[in-house]
């Protein structure tokens, strides 16, 4: 789930006056007017392309390094714009994400398939910069950004700077990345010199909304921390509720909650055993002075291994394995080998292998935070944010072994502790009109945006019919928020619901079953204007829900396949068919 709530760092200060100004903005934006600068300005067209959000704050960092560079920023979601908009411009910036297996956003899929078009225009004398939002650890890394950037030259576009690609942890990269694509733009040699910081604010005084981001996180308390589902269960799904205090923060349904996770120190504890290192020893990594333990705790991956750990290893050990693994690249063998590998598992292919505290920090990826999809309405839960989440827990390697931030948050967040946390805004995720009918699909613990747009939606006296399919595995035990859910269901906020419990019986059941078995319904939803919305797994109950609508559109409509997929393109065109996917 993108970071649209980032604050400026210290290398970019703002005025009062201007963080005010970006406040009011982040608050109030729906639609994207452009943003004025000085006058005469050359105009450059920023377009993003976002699943959850990330690349529409960077594109609104965008906005702010152009102006003293006399750039007119036109700052546009892809989906706004179409392939003569390319042509006309002379200077455009792109901004644009890849999630799962080398996923485009559903936001920039028609723009893609205009410039890939055989009928693509020239772009012989425009200006571009493309800059990749991705992870490192999935495959396809940035590959929407590679895919255009690529294309872009073909029609004869000119790079003003290399192609940026950026793993999660993405804004240093940024930092360095955007000043010299703009100064380039803009026709400069020497950058602009920073806006004066503005003087301290007085304690007193509430914090602004802005200045909370994962390098400054709010510290929220945990106020409850429940397991939802039932002895019997597989999982151990939680609800977890956390104050927001006088934070100033607020947010909307749709939104993300980042947190910022600490490591098991048991975990940090064998890794420094097995360097032979006390953890006291000061290191000067990448970013700053800190001891060894300090790193390995708040600061780095540990949980699960990179790419470059392996390659180190296998240099080093010589390790016939990672040898291979490593020169031959094949990232499906990689990531099989991985599987439930952390740090320590990979260290420990070769026991005799000795090395140091920052030779290990060197191959390490930075610790990112994690992004939970918000359950909760600030329409009735007031000043407190919700999330549910599945603690990822597992034995291999003859370890116990669980995931960074679902361990932290069950095993070592108890109610009265603290917990650093920011909104991670995502406006491709919003209710409609309180009189539109909306679907939601929302498997396992994909009920939670949808328990927040319930909650919601009956605080505000909606009148919009409501259907959720939710599913998991067993009913008894892994139904969450169950009482809720039916009370919604028998109040009228919930006008249907449909249910599918995989392991109740002797097939498997999921949510595109009851789609599929309820598609005449679904398809007149649709004609009467009704809004889509799934949240969950990108790669297969996503995947699965779409192929599911397709067919259903297909069927009682009476398309044939592309008939049905233009369809189901016009919806997202329309941002009637939002998706909330990881």
């Amino acid at each position: 789930m993108d970071l649209l709530a980032s604050p400026p760092t210290p290398d970019t200060p703002l005025t009062g006056e201007q963080k005010a100004w970006i406040a009011g903005y982040l608050a109030g934006l729906k639609a994207r007017p452009d943003v004025t600068a000085p006058a005469g300005g050359e105009e450059l067209l920023v377009l993003y392309g976002t699943q959850s959000g990330n690349a529409e704050w960077v594109a609104v960092q965008v906005q702010r390094l152009a102006a003293p560079r006399g750039l007119v920023c036109r700052v546009a979601d892809m989906d706004e714009v179409d392939i003569a908009d390319i042509a006309a411009a002379r200077k455009i910036l792109i901004v644009v994400s890849t999630y799962g297996e080398g996923d485009m956003p559903d936001n920039a899929a028609d723009l893609w398939r205009a410039v890939a078009s055989n009928d693509a225009p020239r772009l012989d004398g425009v200006e571009v910069a493309v800059c990749g939002l991705g992870d490192s650890s999935y495959d396809g890394f940035c590959q929407t950004a590679i895919n255009l950037d690529t294309r872009l030259a073909e029609l004869g576009a000119r790079r003003v700077v290399a192609r940026a690609e950026c793993d999660v942890d993405f804004q240093a990269a940024i930092d360095t990345w955007l000043p010299r694509a703009l100064d380039q733009f803009a026709g400069i040699t020497t950058p602009p010199a920073p806006p004066v910081s503005a003087p301290p604010e007085p304690e007193q005084q509430p914090a602004r909304k802005t200045s909370w981001s994962r390098r400054n996180p709010y510290r929220a308390t945990v106020v409850a921390n429940s397991v939802l589902s039932g002895a019997g269960s597989a999982k151990e799904v939680r609800h977890i509720e956390l104050t927001l205090g006088d934070s100033g923060i607020d947010y909307q349904p749709g939104d993300g909650l980042s947190v910022l996770p600490v490591n098991d120190p048991a975990a940090v504890e064998r890794i420094l055993e097995r360097l032979g290192a006390t953890g006291d020893e000061v290191i000067v990594d990448r970013r700053s002075e800190r001891t060894l333990r300090e790193a390995l705790t708040s600061h780095y991956e540990i949980s699960t291994a990179s790419k470059y750990l392996v390659d180190y290893v296998a240099t080093r050990s010589g390790d016939a394995e990672l040898t291979h693994l490593s020169e031959t690249g094949d990232r499906e063998a990689l990531e099989a080998w991985l599987w439930g590998r952390d740090v320590l598992d990979v260290l420990n292919v070769d026991p005799s292998l000795t090395i140091t505290g920052e030779e290990l920090l060197g191959e390490l990826r930075p610790l990112a935070p994690r992004a939970y999809s918000i359950a909760s309405s600030p329409a009735k839960h007031g000043n407190s944010v919700h999330i549910t989440m599945a603690t990822v827990r597992y034995r291999s390697f003859d370890r116990d072994h669980g995931g960074c931030a679902t361990t932290f948050l069950a095993d070592r967040r108890a109610v009265g502790d603290e917990v650093g946390v920011f909104i991670t805004p995502n406006r491709s995720f919003r209710l409609p009109a309180d009189d539109v009918p909306i679907i939601m699909i929302g498997p396992g613990t994909g009920i939670a945006p949808f328990r927040s747009f319930l909650y919601e939606r009956a605080a505000r006296g909606a009148t919009g019919e409501s259907w959720l399919f939710f599913g998991d595995q067993r009913r008894e035990f892994d139904f969450a928020y169950r009482d809720e859910i039916e009370a919604f269901a028998a109040n009228g906020v919930l006008s249907r619901l449909d249910l599918a419990f995989s392991r109740d019986q002797g097939h498997k059941d999921y949510v595109q079953h009851r789609m599929e078995e309820n598609g005449a319904d679904l398809l007149a939803w649709l004609e009467r204007g009704a809004h889509v919305y799934v949240c969950g797994d990108a790669t297969r109950m996503a995947h699965d829900v779409d192929e599911a609508l397709h067919e259903i559109v297909a069927k009682h409509g009476g398309f044939d396949s592309g008939g049905a997929a233009h369809y189901v393109d016009e919806l997202k065109k329309d941002k009637r068919y939002l998706r909330d996917v990881y």
